[in-house]
């Protein structure tokens, strides 16, 4: 995964996000056949609820297979267990302290990026306290799940991060909320997008997803 210090300008790519995992052995070969389909620059790996040390142990097991194919693992967790995991980066939900502290102890070695935001105010002043991407349209919640979370309405997804793309430097990522989506943030020059369960929950297998994931970005980039 690209950071702010080299960004694409042309090329939108991909980012997966996981479901929220308690048992990562037993996700591992599912990610592992979605990586394997295509080009995929960061997985953004969420866990369920647990304790400090079970967080550390489930990112050990996703991160090498998520680098093993040439992504970024991106954990929502502590910078603790971020580091401990063998993470790539941080995945945070935006609030001013702890995104202070993430950088001020993960940044440059790994990376720090931030969703959540709720307003264009939240998201600049992320890209000035030294956030490495920002994005936008994720569900408002910790969790992921659309059917969980309330995900923002998809038009104003687009046209902030069309906002974004066209001001600011720091690389900007737009949550699709379903495979078509991935070709209209595409159109707008995102950097990267996002997509969560209609890779996971596709008919025809994560594989055939990000087949199609991939086949929307080029399309939106070239139109």
């Amino acid at each position: 995964m690209r950071d702010s210090r080299t960004p694409d300008p042309v090329e939108t790519q991909l980012i997966l996000v996981t479901p929220l995992l308690d048992d990562p052995e037993g996700f591992a070969p599912v990610l592992a056949v979605a990586l394997a389909a295509g080009p995929v620059a960061a997985v953004v790996c969420r866990f369920a609820a647990c304790d400090e040390r079970t967080l550390v142990n489930r990112i050990k097991v996703l991160a090498p297979v998520v680098q093993k194919n040439g992504a970024a693992c991106m954990a929502e967790a502590s910078a603790e267990a971020v580091t401990r995991g063998g993470a790539d980066g941080i995945h945070l939900l935006y609030q001013a302290e702890a995104l202070t502290e993430a950088v001020a102890r993960l940044s440059p070695q790994r990376m720090v990026g931030v969703g959540g935001l709720k307003s264009k105010d939240d998201a600049m002043a992320a890209g000035e306290a030294g956030a490495d991407y920002v994005m936008f349209g994720e569900p408002q919640s910790s969790r992921y799940a659309e059917k969980d979370g309330l995900l923002p309405p998809f038009h104003a997804v687009v046209e902030r991060v069309a906002w974004w793309a066209e001001v600011f430097q720091v690389p900007v990522v737009g949550f699709a909320p379903d495979l078509a989506g991935i070709e209209a943030l595409a159109r707008v020059r995102a950097d990267f997008v996002a997509v969560a369960g209609p890779v996971w929950d596709h008919p025809a297998g994560p594989a055939a997803a990000v087949a199609e994931a991939l086949a929307l970005a080029r399309a939106g980039a070239a139109a």
